[in-house]
């Protein structure tokens, strides 16, 4: 008998499953808007132009090595992409009490912190304080913390499903009843899976709640400049909870914004109240890393520190996020024309308040699957879309597929 004989068969990722579904589907006219990537116009993946030309300098640069990076990562990454977060005049830099963990991904820098909250945070009470992830959020958020130790990893109000907008007064309410030192896990732009922000003056009011009582900001910052197309506006949020004086910290990925998505390139950028802390903190977070990953790799870490400290190559990569958020801005205000112009019942504003990669259409789940059944257009149960799914030669089916749906299914 075989020692692992009382395994339980885990069920799948959703999403990855669907992606299978959808390849596995021999439909003609099959479109997959599930999958959390960009793609061009004709459905492909988008390798940045200025990637592959920094990809080329380091293939002829013969100063490089394959020796072990440092622990907590390259330098000049870290530095870089805590500086692009906080911004290049960021006093808490200045005051040298930002520091940055390289990362496996975005989800290694959450997983990272989360370790670190968990042996660190609130004393002996650590893996009993709650952790609170918004309804809804990204599925990984609730397993990375409850993978990391903590025992009480609860919802907080966000997504009011009869507006289809923010529920900022349920929101208010979840920090002001929650118990003091609770940690929140924030998204800092781009929603997921909503694509529904808080405007600034909506920030500003959780800022003041979430200081005032003592509570901890994890913010996750998957897609800056991806969202709306300029760095500055989608860490505005980050931003000012620092000019606050807020300790934090903030998981970054460089997956969607630079399409390094097989190269798992993160940071964590660590904001703490002065730099006695904050070495003390790495110090601990290097331990971590060491019994976690023990070094990081270098490609995709150099790649973004070469493009984020040259200025020409900073430029053009901005033109090419730029690209790939007007893409997605162009499929919102499409897709909202052609619903409003067959007819489809309801409102559908929401395509164009939202922002980012993803739209909460509001499908129920009979009419998801519907979807995906009857028309053979992939979707997450939750009615989530990836904006990037849509092209000029697909939107007119889907919209059609959509308002179909909507008609026929209650």
């Amino acid at each position: 008998m075989s020692v692992f004989c009382d395994v339980q068969q885990a069920a799948p990722v959703a999403v990855f499953k669907l992606t299978q579904d959808f390849n596995n589907d021999q439909f003609p006219n099959k479109v997959n808007l599930g999958v959390g990537a960009y793609r061009t116009d004709e459905g492909k993946p988008w390798v940045l132009p200025v990637v592959k030309k920094v990809e080329k300098l380091i293939v002829h640069d013969d100063r490089l090595n394959h020796e072990y990076l440092p622990i907590l990562g390259l330098p000049e990454f870290r530095s870089s992409s805590s500086k692009i977060v906080l911004g290049d005049d960021s006093p808490a830099i200045r005051e040298d009490r930002v520091g940055g963990v390289q990362c496996l991904g975005g989800t290694g820098a959450l997983k990272i912190g989360a370790e670190f909250l968990r042996r660190f945070y609130n004393g002996s009470n650590n893996t009993k304080t709650p952790v609170y992830v918004s309804a809804p959020t990204w599925e990984n958020h609730n397993a990375v913390f409850s993978s990391a130790g903590f025992e009480d990893v609860r919802p907080y109000k966000y997504w009011d499903a009869e507006k289809r907008g923010l529920d900022l007064s349920g929101f208010l309410r979840d920090l002001e009843s929650c118990p003091e030192r609770s940690i929140f896990v924030l998204h800092a732009c781009a929603h997921n899976p909503t694509g529904t922000d808080p405007s600034q003056e909506q920030w500003k009011q959780i800022a003041e709640v979430m200081m005032r009582r003592k509570l901890f900001a994890f913010f996750d910052s998957a897609y800056q400049g991806f969202a709306s197309g300029n760095l500055d506006k989608d860490a505005w949020a980050v931003r000012y909870f620092v000019s606050m004086g807020i300790e934090m910290f903030c998981a970054q990925s460089f997956s969607k914004n630079f399409g390094l998505y097989n190269e798992r390139v993160g940071n964590l950028t660590i904001v703490t109240r002065d730099a006695d802390n904050l070495k003390r903190v790495l110090s601990q977070m290097e331990k971590i890393v060491r019994t976690t990953w023990s070094n990081p790799p270098s490609q995709g870490a150099r790649i973004v520190a070469i493009t984020l400290n040259s200025p020409e190559l900073f430029s053009e990569w901005k033109d090419n996020v730029k690209t790939m958020a007007d893409r997605v801005l162009l499929m919102r205000a499409q897709l909202k024309a052609k619903l409003q112009s067959l007819g489809t019942p309801g409102t559908w504003d929401h395509i164009t308040d939202q922002i980012g990669m993803f739209s909460f259409t509001g499908l129920n789940s009979k009419q998801v699957e519907y979807m995906v059944k009857e028309k053979h257009v992939y979707l997450m149960a939750s009615g989530r879309i990836n904006m990037c799914g849509l092209t000029s030669k697909n939107i007119d089916y889907v919209a059609e597929s959509i308002h179909e749906a909507v008609t026929t299914v209650q």
